[in-house]
C-alpha cells in the first residue's frame, strides 16, 4: 500500500507538558520519539500530505482538566495551561518546525475526534487514511484510532512515533489496535511508501 493524497498525518499531544520530565503528565519515552516524528512530519509536508497537530490545552482555573489528572495537574505546576512554566507548556518541539499548510486542533479529551472539527475537515480534504503519531498510546492514540475506525477511516499507527509509560503497555496497546483493524508499522516503513 502506498500513502498518497488520501492520507493525513495526525500528530497528537507532542507538547512540552507531556514530554518534559518536570511535568507530572510526562510520558516516559515520549521525548525519544521526537526525531522519528519530525522525519515523518517533514516527509508528509514535502509530499503534500496534510499534517494535523492535535493538542491539549487546559484553562488556567483547571475547569477542563480530566478528573483522573486533576490532582497531579494542580500539584505539578498546572502544565499545558496559561501561566505555567515554559518547560511544561503546550508548546511543541522546535524540531517539528512550522508550515502554513499545517492544521491545528485543540481537543477537549483524549480522542482527536471527540468534540472537535477534525472529521469535518478530513472529509472536506477527501482523506480516507489517518496516520497516527504522538502520545500516549493507551489513551489519546488508542481512542483516536478506535474513533477513526468507527468513522470508516483506514488507520495506520506508527509504532516508533508513539509512546507509553512502559514498553509492555506500548506493545499491548499496539497489538490491540492491530487486532481492531489498524495497520501498525514503523516510521521507516511509512517513509518508504511516501
Amino acid at each position: 500500500m502506498s500513502v498518497d493524497q488520501n492520507a493525513a498525518l495526525l500528530v497528537i499531544d507532542m507538547q512540552r507538558g507531556f514530554l518534559s520530565p518536570r511535568s507530572p503528565l510526562c510520558i516516559e519515552g515520549a521525548a525519544a520519539t521526537v526525531p522519528a516524528c519530525a522525519a515523518v512530519i517533514d516527509a508528509c509536508r514535502e509530499k503534500g500530505i496534510p499534517v494535523f497537530f492535535i493538542t491539549r490545552a487546559y484553562a488556567a482555573d483547571g475547569s477542563d482538566v480530566e478528573r483522573p489528572r486533576r490532582a497531579a495537574w494542580e500539584a505539578g505546576g498546572k502544565p499545558l495551561s496559561p501561566g505555567c512554566d515554559e518547560e511544561i507548556s503546550d508548546a511543541m518541539p522546535e524540531a517539528f518546525g512550522s508550515d502554513g499548510r499545517d492544521y491545528h486542533i485543540v481537543k477537549p479529551r483524549y480522542s482527536a475526534f471527540f468534540a472537535t472539527e477534525l472529521d469535518l475537515v478530513l472529509r472536506r480534504l477527501g482523506v480516507e487514511r489517518v496516520i497516527l503519531a504522538g502520545t500516549t498510546t493507551p489513551n489519546c492514540i488508542r481512542t483516536s484510532c478506535y474513533d477513526a475506525i468507527s468513522l470508516d477511516y483506514d488507520v495506520t499507527v506508527l509504532s516508533d512515533c508513539t509512546s507509553s509509560k512502559t514498553p509492555e503497555i506500548q506493545q499491548s496497546n499496539l497489538r490491540d489496535m492491530a487486532n481492531a483493524g489498524a495497520e501498525v508499522i514503523s516510521a521507516a516503513e511509512l517513509l518508504l511508501r511516501i
